[in-house]
């Protein structure tokens, strides 16, 4: 429990005014240059090397993958592996059900979530984005076998420094008091919802992850927040300290806000329009309530219109697993099944791209 003594008020005052330099610096030379943007959305990993045109800065930001591929190790990565492979159906549910309405309930960091236009206008492809960035980072080998993963979190951590680029640049309306933009705060917050939010909504509904298992899991997100950035100097290594950091954020930061309650309206509104199990739609409110709880349930006004006993749900998402995925499980199935739902849907397979910028 050796973190405990960072979670203090004037630790976390201080990661509010703390962003990415490294990733900041490096959007600043993609907007001076917005032709490099198409050259690095069509990379497949990172390149050995760089030409001379590029910043420093530039060169600065992907050397930093190319120095941590050359520190993984792979042991501290096969264990929440293994768990994605046996889980990966309920781990991504849990993500749509649970982690990610819970982040709309956290007032400040909402505040960055409604600016974007296509988190409202664009769910279903913001929300297959956010699907495709798990895959990638879970594939089995990944950062060890595959250097794949190394490109998606860099572009992940591109795209929130485009965020606070374009809060800075544009937003008139931005308060102080909401902290910077995509801050290390919030970063911390949003990667603790990736992972220890999904191992306690699987344990929720009966399907309670290991000690080991959890541990494994908060080890990976660890290595994937310092690719993303994030001080994981204030990240958990035991679940005990998940527990705490998490009821710390609440302490801080969970609260009613207009932000949080746009964003679960157009969550639901996707879900109603979406899941094709009639029940679902016409209980997702109460689904939701489930797992956020009352305290988060009420910031974000969800109605409690049924009590749902977890081992119910539990049976109801290997029920629709089963349906969804024909009953088998691993990565590669999960994969297809995905690839494929997202094609009819959207009409092609959801990527992680930095938003194309045109010269004004």
């Amino acid at each position: 429990m050796q973190k405990l003594k960072l979670y203090t008020v004037s630790f976390f005052d201080d990661l509010r005014k703390r962003e990415d330099p490294l990733a900041d610096q490096a959007v600043l030379f993609l907007v001076q240059n917005p032709n490099l943007i198409a050259e690095v959305n069509h990379w497949q990993t990172i390149p050995d090397s760089f030409p001379d045109s590029f910043s420093k800065e530039f060169k600065a930001f992907f050397r930093f993958y190319q120095d941590r591929s050359e520190a993984v190790d792979p042991q501290t990565l096969k264990g929440a592996q293994a768990f994605f492979e046996e889980k990966g159906d309920l781990y991504l549910a849990m993500l749509g059900f649970y982690s990610l309405p819970y982040c709309y309930a956290f007032a400040d960091g909402a505040e960055v979530l409604v600016r974007s236009n296509r988190i409202l206008a664009q769910i279903g492809e913001r929300l297959g984005e956010t699907s495709t960035f798990v895959m990638k980072i879970f594939k089995p080998g990944a950062f060890f076998e595959s250097k794949e993963a190394y490109l998606v979190c860099a572009k992940v951590r591109l795209i929130h420094a485009f965020s606070r680029f374009f809060i800075h640049r544009y937003a008139q309306d931005w308060d102080d008091s909401f902290g910077k933009p995509v801050n290390q705060e919030d970063m911390l917050g949003t990667n603790l919802a990736f992972s220890f939010i999904v191992l306690r909504g699987l344990t929720k509904i009966g399907f309670a992850p290991t000690e080991r298992q959890q541990t494994d899991v908060l080890r990976y997100w660890k290595w994937v927040g310092e690719l993303m950035g994030i001080d994981v100097t204030f990240w958990p290594d035991t679940p005990k300290e998940a527990i705490e950091l998490d009821r710390h954020i609440r302490k801080r930061h969970l609260k009613s806000s207009a932000a949080g309650k746009k964003l679960i309206r157009s969550l639901l509104d996707f879900y109603k329009e979406s899941i094709p199990e009639p029940l679902i739609q016409a209980q997702v409110q109460g689904l939701l309530r489930f797992f956020l709880g009352k305290e988060a349930g009420d910031a974000l006004d969800l109605e409690r219109r049924v009590s749902y006993s977890g081992d119910l749900l539990g049976l109801m998402f290997t029920f629709l697993g089963w349906k969804n995925y024909g009953g088998k499980k691993g990565y590669v199935h999960l994969r297809r099944t995905l690839e494929k739902q997202q094609k009819e849907r959207f009409g092609h397979v959801c990527e992680i791209r930095l938003p194309e910028i045109k010269r004004t």
